[in-house]
């Protein structure tokens, strides 16, 4: 399918590893030219700089600050222009020890990540996505609509950048800004599947090897098995088209099956 993004410009959030370091590398392959936002430039993320099509901007978007300084030097690169804007830094822990365990501070980390860098990103980028009548894509999760009490916080701020996205498509849509989030269910990244991810916090707590966790994870999906980041990001490729040009306001779901409700 011809997606015609090529001479496009995008600023992807959380792209030094994971599903966000596949969108950059999607993107760029498809002839855009991406500002890549990430605390750090890990070796893969310097690999696809060197293509010309792909420049990393050091930004802390946990900071008040840090959204809109990401978006003014990302737009500088680009010649103040801005297409495509796809919000997907993140991040999530395991509370396995229930809600009590849960402070003002974990809930303050977790919102400011998941909801609020999102919130800030868009607002600072919104002005130059008006002028090029641009698109927004959100990387949401299942647990958006799946609440879990062991990732409680997460689903919650999930649920507000949900909330947010499909607001946000009302007012923008008459003034040819498109906001669409994806929600994955477990994807085959180093938060779910590394040292220190869910499978392994999880499995220490319950006395189970992460390969059990993972297992269990993906049990109830219909694929049985776990998502893998490129799929994300053709998933973000054709939102950010032309080819969806009429879809607005939409989540799309991409988890093998694992959520039953229609």
């Amino acid at each position: 399918m011809q997606l015609d993004l090529e001479g496009r410009t995008a600023l992807v959030t959380g792209a030094s590893r994971g599903i966000g370091l596949a969108i950059v590398r999607a993107l760029a392959a498809e002839g855009v030219t991406v500002v890549a936002g990430a605390r750090s430039t890990p070796p893969e993320l310097a690999a696809l700089a060197g293509t010309g099509h792909v420049h990393p901007v050091t930004a802390d978007l946990s900071t008040p600050d840090g959204p809109a300084a990401l978006v003014e030097a990302g737009t500088a690169l680009l010649g103040g222009r801005l297409d495509i804007l796809v919000n997907n830094v993140g991040g999530v822990h395991p509370r396995t020890g229930g809600f009590l365990s849960v402070t003002d501070a974990d809930w303050l980390e977790t919102l400011t990540i998941n909801f609020l860098s999102a919130v800030r990103v868009t607002r600072a980028a919104l002005p130059h996505l008006l002028e090029r009548a641009g698109t927004i894509v959100t990387v949401s999760s299942v647990n958006a609509s799946l609440p879990d009490p062991l990732v409680i916080d997460y689903s919650a701020a999930k649920a507000a950048l949900a909330n947010f996205s499909k607001a946000l498509s009302k007012e923008v849509g008459p003034r040819g800004v498109r906001v669409n989030t994806i929600s994955p269910g477990p994807v085959e990244t180093d938060l779910w599947l590394g040292a220190g991810g869910v499978a392994e916090t999880v499995g220490a707590a319950g006395g189970l090897a992460p390969e059990e966790v993972a297992k269990g994870a993906v049990g109830g999906a219909a694929t049985g098995r776990f998502t893998r980041p490129d799929e994300v990001a053709d998933l973000v490729l054709l939102l950010a088209s032309g080819r969806a040009g009429n879809v607005t306001g939409t989540d799309i779901l991409i988890d093998g099956g694992l959520t039953a409700s229609l």
